[in-house]
């Protein structure tokens, strides 16, 4: 029986997950989403184009290998269905590799309308959510309320929905916020359930294990990141749901001793979209470069990424909480124009020196302490082995290493499939 491997992101999100799980995805038989929803935004880049994928796994792009949406995925059929007609446009056909888990939940159109609402409430103090839905369709499904997947199969599908829309409306009531036309969302997303109901549905978590039993390899693959983990990342500014490797278990149905490599992703430095704590946040031109040359702006929402440099506190806590094997640095050659590149490898904590992130990231005051390394002032995105890369460069990786414990096994840099290196 063989094991399935985790891939996940280590930082806040957008740390180039796709891309590698479209140049893995070779060597598996299922790739298989395991969390989140909509607000993901896993962008693939080969042959001149740019794809977007938001909640199809990014294995889809090899017509020999199937694609699961696990059932600790939440799906909005409506852009589920926009990302289908795109993928045709472009001459993938998902209705033979895609299947999508019967315990998997919906989003409404008065979800959508219930994030809106609680987000303009909140002023000031918004967490910078996606306004997707996706944060009350996870309270529903905790609050067991949800309506599944598997309920659009049922004769009661449209009373479960009747009743749980209407129980919205009240909520909605309360928000006093009216700047919603429900008939006409109502009508897009029940147009979109015709299309949706088209799609392969499974029972999951049987599929999964039988592919482990059958010696046949799954790619679990994460969305956001570590540090918005809804138990362990940067609360109340996280996502709703659990988006370490503990969440590949809950999301499709693994046992924790079916777990075999964790690979952690994370970037040359850091990112982070929306509201929430950053102690490596760059507010001057340095910042400026790196979202620049970075082309750092939300691939689901467009807004510009807040960045700094790279945290260590914050990546070997990710790596403890994920179990984590084997590290996979993406956009190196982002780094390629610094004279000297600043790596966090402390904080310095209420006047204490500390080297993990403290519960309270928000009212303590954090000051991170760096470690300066020489820059390599080289273009690395033309490098097609490690041979060619630079001294400098190579001590970059081996610093980091050395400081996380962790090899770093695969190096992007560029966001083209091909600039990828195995190490």
């Amino acid at each position: 029986m063989s094991k399935a491997d985790v891939l996940l992101g280590l930082q806040w999100g957008d740390e180039g997950k796709g891309k590698i799980v479209d140049v893995l995805t070779p060597q598996y038989d299922l790739i298989a989403r395991f969390q989140g929803g909509p607000n993901a935004g896993h962008s693939l880049e080969f042959e001149g184009t740019k794809h977007v994928l938001h909640t199809i796994p990014s294995g889809i792009f090899h017509a020999d290998k199937q694609n699961l949406i696990g059932n600790g995925v939440v799906i909005d059929p409506i852009i589920l269905n926009r990302e289908v007609e795109k993928l045709l446009e472009k001459g993938v056909d998902v209705s033979k590799n895609l299947l999508v888990s019967r315990k998997a939940h919906l989003i409404l159109p008065t979800h959508r309308i219930l994030d809106a609402a609680s987000e303009a409430s909140k002023g000031l103090s918004k967490i910078g959510s996606t306004l997707k839905g996706i944060g009350p369709t996870y309270m529903d499904k905790t609050g067991r309320n949800g309506i599944r997947v598997g309920d659009t199969e049922l004769p009661d599908f449209k009373d479960k929905y009747e009743f749980l829309r209407n129980k919205h409306l009240e909520l909605i009531r309360l928000y006093d916020y009216s700047d919603f036309d429900l008939d006409k969302m109502e009508q897009e997303w029940f147009e979109s359930l015709k299309v949706f109901n088209r799609l392969p549905k499974v029972d999951s978590e049987h599929l999964v294990n039988t592919y482990l039993q059958q010696d046949k390899k799954v790619l679990a693959e994460g969305a956001q990141g570590t540090l918005l983990d809804i138990d362990f990342g940067s609360y109340p500014f996280v996502t709703s749901s659990n988006t370490i490797t503990a969440g590949a278990c809950t999301g499709l149905g693994i046992a924790p001793n079916r777990i075999g490599e964790v690979f952690g992703i994370f970037k040359a430095y850091c990112t982070r979209v929306g509201s929430g704590p950053f102690p490596t946040e760059l507010y001057d031109e340095t910042g400026e470069k790196l979202r620049q040359i970075g082309r750092e702006f939300g691939s689901t929402t467009g807004r510009p990424r807040r960045c700094g440099w790279l945290d260590l506190p914050s990546l070997r806590y990710a790596i403890m909480i994920n179990g984590v094997t084997q590290l996979i640095m993406m956009k190196s050659d982002v780094l390629s124009d610094f004279d000297t590149i600043k790596v966090c490898t402390s904080y310095r904590y209420n006047g204490e020196l500390i080297d993990y992130l403290p519960y309270d990231l928000l009212s303590g005051k954090i000051e991170p302490i760096y470690t300066e390394i020489k820059g390599w002032k080289t273009d690395i995105s033309t490098c097609k082995n490690s041979h060619e890369l630079p001294l400098e460069f190579l001590n970059y990786v081996q610093f980091i290493e050395q400081q996380v414990n962790v090899p770093i096994t695969i190096l992007s840099v560029g966001p083209d499939r091909s600039q990828t290196m195995f190490r």
